[in-house]
C-alpha cells in the first residue's frame, strides 16, 4: 500500500444538542488550503456564538492566505493567527459591553503534504484514528490517540496526579477551562507536529461530544467504513442519545493517497 499523503477529505456536523437553546460552536474548514478548525464559544446570551465565529473566520482568513507569508515556519504563522484571533475577540468585546467576558476554545489541524500541525487552546480536542499496521505512539490495540491536552482545571489535576480520571469526570469543576481565546490579552496555544499516513482519520471536536462518549465508543463509531459526513452524523446522534447536554461539533479529516 502507498502511504504517501497527497490530499485530505473532510466533513463536519454541528448540533445544538438536547438541552441548550442555542449553538455556540463553530467549525471552519478549507480542504483546498489544508485548514480545519473547531471552536466552542462561551459567554452569556449570544456572546459565545460571536466569539467562536470570530475565531473561526479570522483563523481561516489568515491561514488560507499563508502562501503570502513566504518561508516562515508553519508554527510561527499559526501562533500569529491565534494571537490575531484573540485580539479580534477582545476588540469586539471592548466595542460592545454586552459581549464582555466572551471567549472560545480552539482546536485546529493544518496540513502541508504529509506534515500536519495540530494546535489547541482550551478543552476542544483532536484525535487520530490510525489504521492497523501503521506506526503509532500508542501500543495496540488502542488505535484512537488523543493528540491534544485539555486546558482544563481537572485535566491539569489529573496530569499532576492529584485527581483520578474517574474523579475528574464527576468533579463539579469539570467544565472550568484554564485557557481560552478572548479572555486575556495573551494566549498560549499548544502545538503538536505530526507525519500523516494515508488512511489516518483525524477528529476535531468540542466537549459536547467527549463529555458524552468515551474514547472506546468514539473509536467504535469511527471504525465503520462510511462516508465522513455519515460518520460525523453518527457521532452526533450517539452523543445526543447519551444525553446531549451541550452543543456537539465533529469535524473529520481523512488523509488519502
Amino acid at each position: 500500500m502507498n502511504h504517501t499523503v497527497v490530499r485530505y477529505a473532510a466533513a463536519a456536523v454541528t448540533d445544538v444538542g438536547r438541552k441548550r437553546s442555542s449553538n455556540q460552536d463553530t467549525f471552519g474548514l478549507s480542504a483546498e488550503h489544508g485548514v480545519f478548525l473547531v471552536c466552542d464559544g462561551m459567554g452569556g446570551a449570544a456572546a459565545g456564538e460571536v466569539a467562536s465565529a470570530i475565531a473561526a473566520e479570522e483563523m481561516l482568513r489568515l491561514l488560507c492566505d499563508r502562501d503570502k507569508a513566504g518561508a516562515a515556519p508553519l508554527e510561527t504563522l499559526l501562533a500569529e493567527a491565534i494571537r490575531a484571533s484573540n485580539q479580534a475577540i477582545l476588540s469586539r468585546a471592548q466595542r460592545n459591553p454586552r459581549l464582555f467576558g466572551m471567549g472560545t476554545t480552539l482546536v485546529g489541524l493544518v496540513t502541508e503534504g504529509r506534515r500536519a500541525v495540530v494546535f489547541n487552546v482550551g478543552d476542544s480536542r483532536c484525535y487520530r484514528l490510525r489504521a492497523p499496521g501503521l506506526p503509532r505512539s500508542e501500543p495496540e490495540p488502542r488505535l484512537l490517540e488523543q493528540i491534544t491536552l485539555d486546558h482544563s482545571l481537572v485535566a491539569e489535576q489529573v496530569r499532576m496526579g492529584r485527581m483520578s480520571r474517574d474523579q475528574a469526570q464527576i468533579s463539579p469543576l469539570h467544565n472550568v477551562i484554564t485557557r481560552a481565546l478572548g479572555t486575556e490579552p495573551d494566549v498560549e496555544p499548544d502545538f503538536f507536529a505530526l507525519e500523516a499516513e494515508a488512511g489516518d482519520l483525524f477528529l476535531l471536536c468540542s466537549d459536547g461530544l467527549t463529555n458524552e462518549l468515551d474514547d472506546a465508543r468514539i473509536a467504535s463509531i469511527l471504525a465503520v467504513d462510511l462516508p465522513l459526513d455519515k460518520l460525523c452524523a453518527n457521532l452526533v446522534a450517539a452523543a445526543n442519545q447519551a444525553g446531549g447536554r451541550d452543543n456537539i461539533t465533529c469535524l473529520l479529516v481523512r488523509a488519502q493517497s
